[in-house]
């Protein structure tokens, strides 16, 4: 049993931890978007897992929940979008179903 296993800690989760570590703020904010894009889906992830799920956002509300976060809201909308965590229709945004979200584990 590896000393990851024996904590309840797996890599990814080791992986994750680091990555946020490194691109959160203390305050939550962003830092910026990693170039990596196993890393830069962590991130996307984590801001996601902050959306309401059940809600319907206009495109105004989404700049709204990212502006604070970091100012290039405008970017990091577009690669919530690209990469299938949120669906957009005339400006309305939704939260994908987490299956659909493409999934930095998977990625080698």
């Amino acid at each position: 049993m590896t000393e990851q296993a024996a904590n309840g800690i797996t890599a990814n989760e080791k992986l994750q931890r680091s990555v946020l570590r490194s691109f959160i703020t203390e305050q939550c904010c962003i830092k910026h978007l990693p170039a990596q894009l196993k890393k830069k889906l962590i991130v996307l992830e984590h801001l996601t897992n902050q959306l309401d799920a059940d809600k319907i956002y206009t495109e105004k509300e989404i700049n709204a929940f990212i502006k604070p976060l970091n100012e290039d809201f405008a970017t990091i909308r577009r690669e919530l979008y690209i990469h299938r965590f949120v669906n957009r229709e005339n400006e309305i945004y939704e939260v994908n179903d987490r299956r659909e979200w493409r999934d930095w584990r998977t990625l080698g």
